[in-house]
This record gives structure tokens, sequence and C-alpha cells, in this order.
């Protein structure tokens, strides 16, 4: 036994002397009421959050600046079971937290989640909460605060096999998919809002009735409402956010008014249909930021009209046989969130337009491109003269030289090199360099936050005042509303050139 104790002792002695030197915090914490804490927010905020569903997890940082250690005796939640708000201390969960130490110039994190309960409201209705730090007769706080939105959830993959009215009061949240039975028609409010969870996607055998307004979009767009980058790049700007909207092979009649399509894999496909039916008719609506292509259409009859179709890491507009009319609209790839990259093709590289005739979709095909014609349109992108338009038929490409495939473009600026070709006419062909390149508002990047806006930026870039008047007098008004025919000659693209100084009145 004795030689059993002995070592014992040792080693109970080490570890107290370990023990020792591990509190060394307990000596000397700062009593003076005039050593503060710092925080890296005084306000803890989470935007929208949806009931029932839990928010992404938020943090901010405690600093302790000063030269002696604190003791912060109590860190308390204010309303923890009335708010949904939780948090976390240093790798602790709980609300109610005694005797939290911070080392002299050192730091702690605090964590943050909520989850709000329905507010049976339409509007958001802002929740809050606070986290109490009281020591040395101190009391310092941080707000945590959340706009809790009501939602029609769709969970599971829903069928709507009736005609349906889906309204604006609240908006959607789509997880899985909304599927739209053949023979049936949704029509969708003015301001109708779809928030769609990752991969969750539309798909219409149906027929889908999309009337917004200038003021009132219908938007689609991902469920992400919080930031990939701290304030510069948010979800909403990130492209591959959810699946996308597909118009299967028996789905005609689509009508989508003042529509907005953003942020997804895929905006719009069409599969192989009937070329003699109205398969889209799309009008003053915007796709953009696709981690794929904007607009894919396969044999369809598609008619867009003042549109916006706009940033893909592949195609921005692929039409694969069909006939196709597209007037007024911009179709731009200034994509910066992610790189433009090769389609599935080895070698193929990334358009903003690329058609073809004569080829196999899916091992189903060929498909004649019986029309293709785009009036006071502009094609442009960021790769330059020769890169961003593909006209070529079968499987080996004829760029530009098949003159068979009908094809036109009409007072269009594009980016390709000069053709004089009977299929262009009154083109302004654009090389990308120098005065010969468009003039946008903001092309993305880190200096803009990856925002954009595709309206003239000068009145002196190409496109301005040169547009088809006898087209324009047909669409007299631009995406925005603006009138085209009180300035000195309608503007080519999808929107009217207007002086910032004016828009900012």
């Amino acid at each position: 036994m004795k030689k059993i104790t002995a070592p014992l002792l040792i080693i109970c002695t080490l570890l107290l002397n370990l023990l020792a030197g591990c509190d060394g915090l307990d000596e000397n914490y700062s009593t003076n009421p005039n050593h503060r804490l710092s925080f890296s927010t005084d306000t803890l905020s989470f935007d929208t959050v949806f009931t029932t569903i839990g928010s992404v997890t938020k943090q901010f940082m405690v600093y302790n600046r000063n030269n002696e250690p604190l003791n912060i005796e109590r860190i308390i939640q204010a309303s923890p079971a009335s708010s949904g708000f939780r948090i976390n201390v240093d790798g602790r969960k709980g609300d109610n937290f005694d005797n939290v130490r911070i080392a002299a110039k050192d730091s702690m994190y605090i964590f943050v989640e909520v989850t709000v309960n329905p507010t049976g409201k339409d509007q958001p209705l802002l929740i809050q909460d606070s986290i109490r730090f009281n020591y040395n007769s101190v009391t310092q706080t941080v707000l945590l605060e959340a706009c809790g939105q009501d939602v029609k959830l769709i969970k599971g993959g829903q069928t709507l096999s009736e005609d349906t009215q889906l309204t604006a009061e609240r908006p959607y949240l789509i997880y899985d998919s909304l599927m739209i039975d053949k023979g049936v028609t949704v029509n969708i409010e003015e301001g109708t809002i779809f928030y769609m969870h990752d991969k969750a996607k539309i798909i219409v055998d149906g027929t889908v009735i999309a009337n917004g307004t200038i003021e009132k979009p219908i938007i689609f767009r991902g469920d992400r409402l919080d930031f990939i980058l701290d304030d510069q790049l948010p979800y909403d700007r990130t492209p591959g956010q959810w699946g996308g909207i597909i118009f299967k092979k028996e789905s005609f009649d689509n009508v989508f008014n003042n529509v907005i399509v953003r942020n997804g894999n895929n905006g719009i496909t069409c599969e192989a249909s009937d070329p003699e039916k109205s398969k889209l008719k799309i009008n003053n609506s915007q796709v953009t930021n696709m981690d794929g292509n904007v607009l894919t259409a396969v044999n369809s009859n598609i008619e867009a009209t003042n549109c916006e179709f706009t940033n893909a890491t592949v195609d921005v507009v692929l039409l694969n046989g069909g006939k196709y009319s597209f007037t007024h609209c911009t179709l731009a790839n200034y994509i910066s969130a992610k790189s433009r990259h090769s389609t599935v093709q080895e070698g193929e590289p990334s358009f903003t337009l690329r058609l073809i005739d004569n080829a196999v979709d899916n091992k189903i095909g060929p498909y004649d491109l019986l029309q293709a014609n785009f009036d006071n349109c502009i094609i442009d992108g960021s790769l330059g003269a020769g890169k961003e338009i593909e006209i070529s038929s079968g499987t080996k490409t004829t760029l530009l030289r098949n003159n068979n495939l009908k094809y036109h473009f009409n007072h269009c600026v594009v980016m390709m090199d000069q053709n004089d070709s009977e299929n262009f006419t009154d083109v302004i062909f654009i090389k990308g360099k120098d005065d010969s390149k468009m003039e946008y508002r903001m092309t993305g990047g880190k200096t803009n936050k990856f925002m954009y806006d595709f309206r003239p930026g000068k009145d002196t870039s190409p496109g301005v005042g040169k547009a088809d008047l006898f087209i324009s007098q047909k669409y007299p008004i631009d995406r925005n509303g603006v009138n085209r025919l009180t300035n000195n000659g309608p503007d080519i693209g999808a929107y009217e050139f207007v002086p910032l100084e004016e828009d900012e009145k």
C-alpha cells in the first residue's frame, strides 16, 4: 500500500498544481466598472425568417480589450420562451450562464439561431429579444431581432390536379417540387413570391398564366435570405440556389407577364413540343443569373418581348429547332459570382445565344430551326466578338455560313464580327473593345456587390436611338415602363436610356 500511496500523492499534488495554474484567471479579476466589454455588433439581425423553418446560425464576438481579466457574473437571455431565439455561449447551450470568464485581451463567440412560430399575419412581424451581460454592477445588452414571415409551405412534392389560383397575400415556400398536371391551368396573381428551396422545381404539364405588373412582379427565387459573402454577396445574387421551371412536352399556351426568375440552376426549360402551338409568351420579364442556362428551348414556339435574359455559367439562350421571336430583348452574359464554363459536351464553350438546327436532343430529333427572328435586340457578353453567338447545323458547326437556317437579326446590337449576309439587316456589330462595346449601368463584380443593371449607362452606348421605329411603335413602353417614343428615337434592347440624374428624381 505504501508503494501505491506515494505515487498517488505525487500525481495528486501535480494535478492540484496544474489546476491552480489553469485557474490563474481567478486571480485579480477586474472590479473596475469602467472596464467594459465590447461587441462586434450591438444588434444581431436576421432579416426575414420563415415561420416554423429554422434560421441560419449567426454569431457575434464579445471582446475584453482591457489589461485585466473580467468575470461576467451572468449572461442571460431576456425572453427565450416567447421569442424563439436560441443562444450558445462559447460552446454551451442555454439561456442563463453564470461566471463566464474572459482573459485580458481575449474574446469569445456567441452563436444565435431563431425559429419563429406562426404569426397569423400576412405581413412580416418583428420579433425581438436581447442578451444581457452583468458584471461589476454594469449591465450591457446586445439586441436580437428577426422578421417572422408566415408562408404557404409546399413540401413533399405537391401536384396541382385541378385549375388553381395562386394568390399573393403570403409567399410560397416550396421544398422538393410543385407539379402541374396536364390539362390544368394555374393562374398566378400579381405580386406573388415563390421562395424555392435547394433543387426545388416548378414542373408544368399543364398551363401557367402568370400576370404580374411592373409595380408588382411575380418572383421566383431561392429561399436563402442571408449572405454567402459578408455584406458583399447575398445568396439572392448567387446562381444555383434552386432547380428551375420546366415546361414539359404537352404544356402549351403558357403566359409570363412581368415575371422575375433568378438564381437557379436553369431558368426556364421548354421540352420538345409541337412548334406550331404556342409554348410560352413571355413579356416584360427578367430571367437571370443561372448556374446553367437561362432559357433552353427544344422544338418549341416562344414569343419574347421586352425581356432581359442575362448571366449564365453556360448558355444564356439555347434554341434547338422550333420557332422563336424575340423583340426588344436584352441578351447578355457578364456573370461574375461564378465563372463561365463548357457545356456537358466536352470542348463546347459558353455562349450568350446558341441557335441549333437539325440536331438530336436526348436521342430524339433532329429538329428543324423553322424561325428565329430577333428585332431590336441586344446580344452581348464578356468574351468578345466571335465568342458569344453560335449558329450551327447538326453536329458539325457551320457558324453563320448556312443560309438555309431561318434566322434573322433586324436592328440589333450583336457581339460578333461583321457579317454582310441577308440574315442581318441594319445590325450594329460590336467587338467589346474601346468604343465598340455596350455601356451598362452596372455589370456585377465585387465593386458593385455583384449587382447588375443592364439599362444603357450612356447616351453614346451602341443601340441608343437606333431601334426600328416601326417595331417600337408596337411596343412603345420598355420593361421598366419608360416610353420609347418620347426622345430622339427608340433604343435597342429591353430598356430605354434614362440619364442617371433623371432616374434619381
